[in-house]
């Protein structure tokens, strides 16, 4: 298989792009060609920096870097030798089968909705994030790429999210649900419930490759065996960096407590394993990244502050969706049905 990484892409681009790509590579037989897009130079210096230098590996240049704070749309437009453009085209053109990137979420999603297109029957493409709960991954889908989403748009992420956890995450039996403010049928707002009123009709007349659960609340997130919760984009994305932004509070303020006397800190000492054990629970590097379900093409978003761990295993999460075929599976799931877009 042959993965495109976009290498200027994140906070502490390349070194940590080129150290991911390089563990990844050490234990990973099965890639025969790595692209990494950049500045040649640049990445040369790293890659000699970090002792990179797998056969494997391909420099392809990109003379220009789409910054965090652009606008994704305008990017595409403007900066059209950007890693993260040239990294999209080497899957356009058939030289790579993925593309990953840890840059602006906004110009990933709009080069690979523009230059790969969607798949058939796809109406919107969508990012699913995923949440450790207590059954395993929940991913909300969608966490950012439609924020003015349809309900004929959730059907289909229902449907996308669904083929994805039963064939790349390995669940039997995918659960999903609407996130609402509350399980009610009357609850919601007229989008939801529209909703809940189209998946509703689908499930009766067809064979869904999904336990449909309704509406779903916050909470069900962690608590609720649920694989797939259904939103809008500006809901998911809140949503998403909520969460994100509470777990690094909680642990600020855990450790700040902590230090405060010494019978505390031996507390702590003799907790640590347990610490680390719910910290890599939750920890978003442990995912890697979220695929962006409905393009032609596999296409892994990871976290803007990405360390090499979170770059290597969203090099592991495309390998695993080139692996499955999901694209393929996810278009025979949508046959059965034509979402308006």
């Amino acid at each position: 298989m042959k993965i495109a990484l976009d290498a200027m892409g994140g906070d502490h681009a390349p070194s940590v792009n080129i150290i991911g790509a390089r563990n990844l590579l050490a234990e990973n037989k099965e890639i025969q060609t790595l692209f990494l897009t950049g500045p040649i130079d640049t990445l040369k210096a790293e890659a000699k920096k970090h002792g990179l230098n797998d056969p494997r590996i391909e420099l392809i240049e990109a003379s220009e870097v789409v910054g965090m704070e652009e606008s994704g749309a305008k990017s595409l437009r403007r900066k059209k030798n950007s890693s993260i453009s040239v990294a999209t085209d080497l899957v356009k053109q058939g030289e790579a089968q993925a593309v990953v990137s840890a840059g602006n979420t906004g110009a990933a999603v709009a080069a690979a909705t523009v230059k790969l297109r969607l798949l058939k029957g796809v109406p919107r493409a969508g990012i699913a994030s995923p949440f450790p709960n207590e059954f395993g991954v929940c991913n909300v889908l969608d966490a950012g790429a439609n924020p003015e989403a349809k309900p004929a748009h959730l059907l289909a992420y229902a449907i996308m999210g669904s083929v994805y956890s039963r064939e790349v995450l390995k669940i039997d039996d995918p659960h999903v649900g609407i996130m609402s403010n509350g399980e009610e049928e009357e609850k919601g707002t007229t989008f939801t419930k529209e909703t809940l009123a189209l998946i509703k009709e689908y499930v009766a007349h067809n064979s869904a490759p999904f336990t449909f659960r309704g509406n779903v609340e916050g909470h069900d997130l962690f608590l609720t065996k649920l694989h797939v919760c259904l939103c809008d984009g500006f809901t998911g994305n809140i949503v998403l960096k909520s969460c994100e932004a509470t777990a690094k509070a909680m642990s600020k303020w855990m450790k700040e407590e902590f230090k405060k006397n010494p019978i505390r800190i031996a507390g702590a000492l003799l907790g640590k394993g347990a610490f680390q054990a719910v910290k890599n629970r939750t920890n978003y590097e442990t995912y890697g990244g979220s695929p962006l379900l409905g393009v032609n093409g596999v296409c892994i978003i990871a976290h803007g502050g990405s360390s090499a761990l979170a770059i290597k295993n969203a090099l592991k999460m495309a390998s695993s969706a080139i692996k499955h075929q999901i694209n393929d599976k996810i278009e025979d799931a949508l046959s059965a049905i034509s979402p308006s877009p």
